[in-house]
């Protein structure tokens, strides 16, 4: 499934990538990270492996909040790309059944 395109400002993009930074660095974000589980496939990842995504990207208009981020493994991560809960959540659905998610 390809996400539609949103036009961000890239000033708008930049700011919310630093957002991002500082939050990588905060106490909430270390504690989210020590449960060592990814958001999206619930596998146990050591709290260095997990990155941290944006629920709605910031491509897609999100921002860098604490509502808006998850820890997720680096599979999930890269798998989730720029998609959105809604499209995301038909890859999860194949994921969990076994199913090849690519069809």
């Amino acid at each position: 499934m390809q996400p539609f395109a949103i036009d961000i400002d890239e000033g708008d993009i930049k700011r919310e990538r630093h957002k991002a930074r500082e939050l990588r660095s905060s106490q909430w974000w270390k504690r989210r990270c020590a449960k060592g589980v990814c958001h999206y496939c619930g596998r146990p990842t050591s709290p260095k492996e997990l990155t941290m995504d944006h629920i709605v990207p910031i491509a897609r208009g999100g921002r860098s909040t604490k509502g808006n981020v998850v820890a997720a493994c680096k599979e999930c991560n890269n798998a989730k790309k720029q998609l959105l809960p809604m499209e995301w959540e038909g890859y999860l659905k194949e994921f969990r059944t076994g199913t090849d998610p690519v069809k």
